[in-house]
């Protein structure tokens, strides 16, 4: 898939032969280890991780911010043996912040503990650090019930990513995405790879799923002004949180009557298990996009990846989150200078928190001791009160 002319003529600054600030590793300004704020955008243009380089950019649309993101790199378990690597989390909230927060907070120290009993990376370590999570959120639901009945009806979609020994593990539940970045022989440019699975009741082996864990309920999934949506109230089907749809004490009284379903239910209708994919990474895999949907509802996997191959890795996240501005903004037939002043909340009517996470694999860092790297941990989204800029 090529990029339209338009797109094109919107990322041009991209085809530079040079950026200030662009050059050897040696050379780029890291910045604040922390990210910087500019208005309703948080960023950290560039860091390292164990294996190669990082870049992450969040804007905000909601009037609290419900995406969370995190790049924890070095130790993957409290053991001085244990596994080392990188981890990704994208948490794409729902309902509220509460989830994703509690998520940002909570699932890296689980996988942590899991890897630590097992002594190793796996799939059943990252599988086990969801649910563990999920419990420990609908423990505290139970716990806020009667006095903050509403987070029964909040959750998070969950996307994480784990390079480890050659390794990359894919973890999702919700419609997160993950695109890998492959330099196919023979193939000018970059191929996009779409890496994870998505659960979204838009498509249709998700309703064909639902329906067959289901298949007494015929509201399982209903279409209403064109979309579709699991029991008419949520388009995903798997979800941290949402303890609505999970347990039927929380679907009754004092939970807001917009959310109770009209019979009591046995069976969780949303699920916590992830779709978990295991790739063993090869020269030819340059980079991975994670973002959540906010950014896949404005480009497609191809122009995200031709973006980022063809720009400075200094700020590339950014860039691609501003790429998505400028179509949200043309699709509303308005400038981006425009979009830019419209205040959080209000915002959420043009386009959708977005967040990118954009990690870099270089090869010769693949085959180092990773010993030698030092730790990191950035969490993206802390964005305080926002100036309009």
């Amino acid at each position: 898939m090529s990029i339209s002319s338009g797109f094109r003529e919107m990322v041009k600054p991209c085809w530079k032969p040079s950026v200030e600030g662009d050059g050897g590793r040696r050379n780029r300004q890291i910045g604040d280890p922390n990210g910087r704020v500019d208005g309703l955008l948080w960023y950290k243009d560039l860091g390292y991780h164990v294996n190669g380089e990082f870049s992450m950019a969040v804007i905000q649309a909601n009037n609290l911010l419900e995406d969370q993101s995190q790049v924890e790199s070095g130790p993957l378990s409290s053991l001085d043996s244990g596994p080392r690597g990188t981890f990704i989390g994208v948490y794409d909230g729902h309902g509220g912040p509460e989830t994703s927060q509690f998520v940002n907070e909570n699932l890296f120290p689980n996988l942590k503990k899991f890897a630590s009993e097992h002594q190793e990376m796996s799939a059943n370590v990252i599988k086990k650090a969801f649910l563990a999570t999920e419990e420990e959120f609908l423990s505290l639901v139970k716990e806020q019930w009667r006095d903050k009945p509403q987070i029964a009806s909040v959750g998070t979609c969950c996307l994480v990513g784990v390079i480890c020994n050659g390794l990359l593990y894919i973890a999702n539940v919700g419609d997160s995405r993950v695109v890998l970045g492959r330099a196919e022989k023979g193939v000018r440019g970059v191929t996009a790879i779409q890496l994870s699975t998505e659960h979204n009741a838009s498509i249709e082996s998700v309703r064909d799923e639902l329906r067959s864990l289901h298949p007494h309920d015929s509201q399982i999934v209903v279409l209403r002004h064109k979309v579709w949506r699991v029991k008419g109230l949520i388009q995903v089907s798997r979800s941290i949180g949402d303890a609505y749809l999970k347990k039927a004490e929380f679907n009754q009284e004092p939970l807001l009557a917009k959310f109770r379903l009209p019979e009591p239910f046995a069976n969780p209708i949303l699920i916590p298990e992830p779709s978990i994919f295991i790739h063993k990474l090869n020269p030819k895999d340059h980079f991975l996009i994670f973002a959540s949907d906010g950014l896949w509802e404005h480009i497609s996997n191809q122009e995200a990846v031709d973006i980022v191959n063809s720009c400075p890795r200094n700020g590339i996240a950014r860039r691609l989150v501003k790429a998505a501005l400028h179509v949200a903004a043309k699709k509303r037939e308005m400038r981006y200078s425009d979009l830019k002043k419209i205040d959080r909340g209000v915002r959420r009517h043009f386009h959708d928190d977005i967040t990118v996470v954009v990690v870099f694999i270089d090869q010769p860092l693949m085959n180092r001791n990773s010993s030698e790297s030092c730790n990191i941990s950035v969490k993206g989204g802390r964005v305080p009160t926002p100036v309009k800029s």
